[in-house]
């Protein structure tokens, strides 16, 4: 936006120096593209053809600024559109879901995980809605989205400790456990260096166990 304010500005000064349209298209496009080379070389080229006769070539008092004022406005316009529709992009979302698990407050993480749900249907987007809706305690509606997470082809291995995770939380032991032992077989407990969840899947099946 200030570049599009300095933009209507060399604009309206370099009509009124009375420098050549091609010159002052370059010069205002240029300003608004690359503000801090070609303002620079402006004021040179200012200060280079200051003083000469301009009385034919400046237009007239009441047309002077009406053309810079004319597209002040138009580029506002355009940045407000595309700064709208940034906004509500995808990416936009995911970054500020993400910005908001350091800053808060945590139900933002899941206002805009959900919008960028309705933008596009993402299993891994789901997944990391699930985890956060698991993190305020709505397991239910945590347990739905991994669910859907994992048939839409989410691949992260831990998919079944989270839903075994939840299906505790719910009270659903017996199915929780299937989700624990099936989470233990797969590549995350097997693999060399295996993932910490799965201690914790071990103990909470140890306690299942009858004595």
């Amino acid at each position: 936006m200030l570049s599009g304010l300095l933009s209507a500005c060399v604009l309206a000064s370099a009509r009124r120096q009375g420098l050549r349209p091609y010159a002052v298209a370059a010069f205002t496009l240029g300003t608004l593209f690359f503000p801090l080379v070609t303002l620079p070389l402006y004021l040179i080229a200012r200060a280079i053809v200051k003083g000469r006769a301009r009385a034919q070539q400046s237009p007239a008092p009441k047309l002077r600024y009406m053309v810079p004022v004319l597209y002040l406005v138009a580029v506002l316009s355009i940045i407000a559109l595309f700064s709208y529709r940034d906004y509500r992009s995808l990416d936009a979302h995911l970054w500020r879901a993400n910005n908001s698990k350091l800053r808060g407050p945590h139900s933002k993480v899941i206002a805009e995980y959900r919008a960028a749900l309705e933008l596009e249907d993402d299993p891994h987007t789901r997944k990391l809605l699930a985890i956060e809706l698991a993190v305020d305690g709505l397991n239910e509606e945590a347990l739905a989205e991994f669910r859907r997470a994992e048939r839409g082809g989410e691949p992260d291995p831990q998919l079944p400790f989270y839903i075994g995770t939840a299906l505790f939380a719910l009270g659903r032991e017996a199915e929780g456990a299937s989700e624990y032992q099936r989470f233990l077989g797969g590549p995350a407990c097997t693999r060399a260096l295996p993932d910490p969840n799965c201690s914790t899947a071990r103990a909470r099946l140890s306690t299942l166990q009858p004595r």
